[in-house]
């Protein structure tokens, strides 16, 4: 039991057989009561928790929160990878628009292709009164052809397309910067 529980810990990312050891060994030799809540919480979260079927974020309703605010602006849509990417935009506190979740990024190589990523509904959503569309994918080969492929479908549709910005973070200093990293910095360089 310990060894199963081990290896279904495993299954957690940048958790290998020895961090999920450890944390079966606390569980079961200092927080029962801990592990007992993590089960039942993590159960019933794969029951009730499913994608919103406007923006694909995960959620317990039908229809997310962010879909649902009258405050958000429907005419910007904010594309990300994954409902971390969401999180981690919302956590700035400036965007105000709504979004669309990929749930991965286009890679023929592992079977994904636009229908697993839901791009009949971006389609939809984009010509439902949307007015830009912010590709706030990654910058890996996958994300760029997602990226390609997202404003390739849009050329036709009468929706401004952009993506966020790349080059250095704040406070980075440039010898330590990547050579891809400078190029993109210089080409989407700015007035001051």
């Amino acid at each position: 039991m310990i060894g199963q529980l081990t290896e279904a810990l495993c299954c957690l990312p940048g958790v290998g057989p020895k961090t999920a050891q450890r944390m079966v060994l606390h569980l079961l030799e200092r927080d029962r009561d801990g592990g007992k809540r993590l089960s039942q919480v993590l159960a019933d979260a794969m029951v009730r928790i499913g994608q919103c079927r406007q923006c694909r974020n995960l959620t317990e309703a039908s229809v997310c929160e962010i879909c649902a605010s009258q405050r958000r602006d429907e005419r910007v849509l904010c594309v990300v990878e994954t409902p971390a990417d969401l999180i981690a935009i919302e956590q700035t506190g400036h965007y105000q628009g709504l979004y669309f979740v990929l749930m991965g990024n286009l890679s023929p190589i592992d079977g994904v292709g636009p229908e697993e990523l839901g791009i009949d509904l971006l389609q939809a959503r984009c010509n439902a009164g949307v007015e830009e569309v912010i590709l706030a994918v990654g910058s890996t080969v996958e994300g760029e052809a997602t990226a390609h492929f997202i404003s390739e479908m849009l050329a036709t549709a009468d929706v401004r397309v952009t993506r966020l910005a790349q080059g250095i973070p704040m406070g980075g200093e440039l010898e330590y910067v990547d050579g891809g990293t400078l190029v993109h910095a210089l080409e989407d360089r700015k007035p001051l």
